[in-house]
């Protein structure tokens, strides 16, 4: 148990959560819009992708204390949960766009 608390009060200290996010899943609909989107669309699909990544970050904000009091081993899972579908859904619908150019990216979604 004493090893568990210490582990959590160092990521607290370092703010794991933060930096993990930033380098992970934070910043995915930047990367995603980037190198997917076609010039003509980009505009209003990364504008739909910011409010869907901002609304997300929000409902997460006011849902995590009343989902603390109901269970936090519960609340953790949830967004275990979350995380696992998520790192599904890329690895299976995002397509590798290394060495790819627009037009063969834009074949994988036809």
């Amino acid at each position: 148990m004493a090893l568990s608390l210490l582990v959590v009060s160092i990521s607290f200290y370092l703010k794991v959560m933060v930096i993990a996010f930033s380098l992970g899943l934070g910043a995915m609909p930047w990367i995603i819009m980037s190198e997917i989107l076609p010039i003509n669309i980009k505009g209003l699909a990364g504008s739909f992708a910011t409010l869907a990544n901002w609304f997300f970050s929000w409902l997460v904000t006011v849902t995590a204390n009343l989902l603390l009091d109901w269970s936090s081993g519960g609340t953790f899972t949830i967004y275990t949960a979350v995380c696992v579908f998520t790192a599904g859904f890329v690895a299976i619908w995002v397509p590798e766009t290394k060495g790819k150019t627009l037009e063969e990216i834009q074949q994988f979604f036809r």
